[in-house]
């Protein structure tokens, strides 16, 4: 920790009144230091940090940190605000303030040492220590763990202890009669607990939802808690033997708990990191709770969703998104591979390759038409799991593995009756369900061992066989038809609204939930092509391209507006906006949203309008740019693509421009070099 804190990394009386300020006046101490090589570029990193998970925390804590291809070398710098900051803790703002910054490759040890400060900061001593403070060098040290200078006294020699006293009368007295010596009660047996904490860093919320478990089991008296911290600073596996003896777990975690199935059969509690951090003597009582009440997960490891993130007050529709973006996101790698591959298919071959031949029967090696046929029919093979993932991924999302087969059953029972995208939601959601009904049911330790092999897939595929096959599926198949009668229905008006519509889902969120959703809703139609659902495919592609393309444009134009990063980035998202890659706009919205997206969305619903307007057409579900020969009427869908840019451009470039130049010196300085010691700083802040 010496080399990571000294006294020029603090501040005793920061004066910033926002985190954003706060953030840059820290980090330009790291500057001042040769911490940090670029200001913004650093700035921005903490941002997005910020974005994923506020890092304020009980107690008047604020955390701000990231990992950074801008910073050297692993560097701390703290501040004290006298007013507070809002770092969007439960209980208000922060007085202390710690702004962590790792190299993007920084190595285990330096992470360790960071780990042990998030620690330190579970310690109420070591925190009204640093309040009552009032010299940085001290302060510095203090966060080190540096010991005390030794004072005077503690060089002198020690007075020698005082002889114990004996009163008088106890000389008269009669010795007590003694009781028989009796072997002493063997102590209680303590409730045990493993627990797992994890964050999407891996550098603060992990460890300090470690010791705040850690702690609240000490203080507890008949708990004790055994944490593993799957943060930056390594991974430590939990001895086999201390998960078979635990009484119950507790995962608190943001991102997916590694080798989940070790702790199977168990009572578990699983709630975001900061729920650990912030409430761990509750979490403690619930899963005692749990175990009085028998509970436990009936041979998996948790009936929550795999890819959780957040705190356990998730509302249903939260939930819901989360098992639906599950189901999406393993979706995605097949439509990407399926659907090119028929494109390429096409794209060689000509429409007419989808009539031909079987290549297992028939296939020249000297002909094209053979090849592309190849293409197109591998493509088709890849394609067809298209529903059967998204429904098998959903019941992954909401019940782990248990939830594969009958979501993989369900799915391609959707197929089977032409139930088609909505089939498959439907199907991974009933299919969850009924896992995580089976799941609740406490069933004999003897039967745990075959539960999740045998006895839920078993039960669990009948259900969803019969509710599917005789239910729900021809209902579902029925609305399938009807959306897509509607779809090549549309025309004039209707077309240019669901175009503005879809324009305006791709653009919000940059690659988010509601990008995924009109992403998703246009590969579906792709199972079975009609000409409304290829209109609408080509709307989702073109709208999805304007954002990092706009952004590329503007970083050209006007590029004094932006930060040297930003500049980088720009060229960058040229290819990637080219590319369909709508996440390159992610950096430069985490700087500065508020223009960004608005500015993303105005561009992306005019080429939604725009593509469905001039009736074009898309096959392949991917691609970009490099599948204009497969889109119908190109040079228009082209137009709709560059009139969308330079809405978008326009709208950044005077959003940017309106906004007040800050003291440091305005925006004619952003992407300068950083400002060095005893320098003003020339970069505004980004909103």
């Amino acid at each position: 920790m010496s080399e990571m804190i000294t006294a020029d990394l603090v501040d005793l009386d920061l004066s910033a009144s926002t985190k954003e300020a706060a953030a840059r006046a820290l980090a330009e101490r790291m500057i001042a230091q040769g911490r940090v090589t670029d200001l913004d570029g650093f700035l921005a990193d903490v941002a997005a940090r910020e974005a994923q998970m506020p890092t304020g925390l009980d107690g008047g804590i604020g955390i701000p940190h990231c990992r950074s291809e801008h910073v050297t070398e692993p560097t701390l710098a703290f501040g004290r605000s006298a007013d507070g900051i809002d770092f969007g803790a439960p209980d208000g703002p922060a007085d202390l303030i710690f702004l962590i910054a790792a190299p993007a490759g920084a190595d285990d040890a330096h992470l360790t040492i960071l780990s042990s400060l998030a620690r330190q900061l579970m310690d109420e001593d070591f925190k009204a220590a640093l309040r009552t403070a009032t010299d940085a060098g001290a302060t510095a040290a203090l966060i080190r763990g540096d010991e005390p200078e030794p004072t005077p006294e503690s060089t002198t020699e020690p007075k020698p202890r005082p002889e114990p006293t004996t009163e008088p009368e106890s000389t008269t007295e009669p010795e007590p009669t003694r009781e028989p010596e009796t072997a002493p009660a063997a102590p209680a047996a303590k409730f045990k607990i493993v627990a797992v904490t994890s964050c999407p860093t891996g550098i603060a919320h992990t460890y300090m939802a470690a010791e705040s478990l850690e702690k609240a089991g000490r203080d507890a008296g008949d708990v004790e808690v055994l944490v593993e911290t799957q943060g930056s600073a390594g991974f430590t596996r939990l001895a086999p033997e201390a998960i078979a003896g635990a009484d119950g777990v507790i995962f608190a975690h943001d991102v997916p708990v590694r080798e989940k199935d070790r702790f199977a059969g168990k009572p578990t509690v699983d709630v975001g990191v900061k729920a650990g951090i912030n409430r761990p003597a509750e979490l403690i009582g619930e899963v005692r709770e749990k175990a009085a009440r028998g509970e436990t997960t009936s041979g998996t490891a948790s009936a929550t969703p795999v890819d959780r993130a957040g705190d356990a007050g998730d509302g249903y529709g939260t939930k819901l998104r989360k098992w639906l973006m599950s189901g999406v996101s393993y979706m995605v790698p097949f439509v990407a591979a399926g659907g090119l591959l028929i494109a390429l298919g096409f794209a060689i071959g000509g429409y007419t390759i989808n009539k031909a031949p079987s290549v297992a029967e028939h296939f020249v090696w000297t002909q094209t038409d053979s090849w592309a046929a190849l293409l197109f029919q591998v493509g088709s093979v890849a394609f067809a799991f298209l529903v059967p993932v998204l429904a098998g991924f959903i019941a992954y999302g909401m019940a782990d593995r248990p939830g594969l087969v009958p979501g993989f059953v369900g799915g391609s029972i959707a197929l089977t009756i032409n139930a088609g995208f909505l089939g498959g939601l439907a199907a991974g959601l009933i299919a969850g369900g009924v896992v995580m009904a089976i799941q609740k049911v406490n069933v004999p330790p003897v039967l745990r061992g075959i539960m999740p092999v045998v006895v839920i897939p078993l039960i669990s595929s009948a259900v969803v066989g019969f509710l599917m096959f005789l239910v729900i599926g021809k209902p579902i198949a029925s609305l399938q038809r009807a959306l897509t009668d509607w779809l090549n229905s549309l025309s004039g008006a209707n077309a240019i609204i669901l175009g503005i519509i879809l324009g305006l889902m791709m653009c919000f969120d940059l690659g988010g939930p509601l990008n995924k959703v009109a992403y998703a809703f246009a590969v579906g139609g792709l199972a079975n092509p009609t000409e409304g659902s290829l209109k609408v495919m080509a709307a989702v592609m073109a709208a999805g391209m304007v954002p990092p393309l706009a952004m590329a444009l503007a970083t050209t134009v006007r590029g004094r507006l932006f930060t040297k990063t930003e500049r980088e980035n720009g060229k960058a998202a040229w290819v990637l906006g080219a590319s369909f890659i709508t996440e390159g706009a992610i950096p430069f919205a985490a700087a500065d949203p508020l223009r960004v997206i608005p500015a993303s969305m105005a561009g992306g619903a005019v080429t939604g309008a725009l593509s469905m307007a001039f009736g074009c057409t898309l096959r392949a579900p991917h691609g970009g740019i490099f599948v204009v020969p497969l889109i119908g009427n190109p040079f228009l869908y082209l137009i709709a693509i560059a009139a969308g840019v330079c809405v978008s451009t326009a709208l950044v470039v005077i959003l940017k421009g309106m906004r007040k130049p800050a003291p440091e010196g305005g925006a004619d300085g952003a992407g300068d070099a950083p400002a060095q010691k005893g320098e003003e700083p020339k970069i505004p802040v980004a909103a």
